[in-house]
């Protein structure tokens, strides 16, 4: 899998799908009722694991669309300082806004985002803004669930994944299940499994697994003997303090626990493991070794009071695997 950082690939990453603004509660332990001051961040499920995978040094791209204000700007100011290629990121003419998403830290366990997603620039995505040429430099292509809620945006990531298919680039699909874009439950199951049956890679929690299967209390073997009927050659199922799975289509079976941390938040979590985790996979680690990297990665970033910001290096994650130990459930 090592088809990153050692090959010609101008890229060793590009994602595409959603950038948004993160507004994170400045106020800890109170309800959003309560909460006067809020934090700005780039925030977005494939926006967060291209900085995460950016700050682990990998060459990262991006595709996606944002709007033509102040927060559009921002985006794509932070994510090219950050060290991104924003070469197409698509600026919205049609007077479409950003999303936002406020969030509450009511407490470690109990955090909510309140999301603002009617009508926003990253769903107007349009498939001639879906570059082959692009796609044909990287070695991996991420993909985020939330980018197939709706049209235009759903066509365009379909297109996407047929680029890289044609071109051999490695699909990675990241289930990033968000409710409130979404019309249905039997809508969502439809498109995403027409994309986890095309991707190489496939990470998301148990829950969103059962999103894509329309189903409750769905078992992993049950997904990986479906899935493993397709493409896929790598399933990553996380169970929160439970810790993480990953299924290999040659029977492999491996597995990594939660690190304990001072939890301060819960959000931002999937996005830094799924950074982590493919870092170690594009710089040759052995996949055991890529779950305890994206374990590590997301209990460094719940206990900060960002996604974005917070994304940890390669010294602070393998620093936490060496000293810090395990939740053993």
């Amino acid at each position: 899998m090592s088809n990153g950082a050692n090959s010609a690939k101008k890229f060793d990453l590009i994602a595409i799908g959603r950038a948004c603004i993160d507004l994170n509660a400045a106020e800890y332990n109170r309800p959003m009722e309560e909460t006067m001051t809020f934090v700005k961040y780039v925030g977005g499920s494939p926006a967060n694991i291209a900085i995460g995978g950016a700050r682990l040094g990998l060459k990262a791209g991006f595709i996606g669309k944002i709007a033509d204000d102040q927060h559009g700007r921002f985006i794509e100011k932070y994510m090219s300082d950050a060290g991104i290629d924003t070469s197409q990121l698509a600026v919205d003419q049609e007077g479409h806004k950003t999303g936002l998403a406020f969030t509450e830290i009511k407490s470690p366990e109990e955090c909510s985002i309140l999301m603002y997603r009617d009508d926003v620039a990253d769903l107007y995505l349009r498939t001639d803004e879906v570059d082959e040429e692009y796609i044909q430099q990287a070695g991996m292509l991420l993909v985020s669930g939330t980018a197939l809620a709706q049209s235009p945006s759903r066509e365009a990531v379909l297109k996407a994944v047929q680029l890289a298919k044609r071109n051999g680039v490695k699909i990675v699909f990241e289930l990033d299940y968000r409710p409130y874009t979404w019309k249905n439950k039997e809508e969502t199951a439809v498109y995403y499994s027409i994309v986890a049956e095309q991707a190489d890679i496939v990470i998301g929690t148990r829950d969103e697994y059962d999103v894509m299967e329309n189903s409750e209390g769905g078992s992993n073997d049950n997904t990986i003997s479906y899935l493993f009927g397709h493409r896929p050659e790598i399933i990553v199922i996380k169970h929160g303090v439970e810790g993480s799975y990953a299924y290999t289509k040659s029977g492999e079976v491996f597995r990594a626990q939660a690190y304990k941390t001072k939890v301060l938040k819960t959000f931002g979590a999937g996005d830094s493991y799924a950074s982590a985790f493919l870092y170690a996979l594009i710089t040759g680690k052995d996949i055991g070794t890529a779950l305890k990297y994206g374990s590590a990665s997301a209990s460094i970033v719940v206990s900060k009071h960002s996604s974005s910001e917070a994304m940890p290096t390669v010294q602070e994650i393998e620093e936490l695997i060496s000293n810090q130990p395990v939740i053993h459930s």
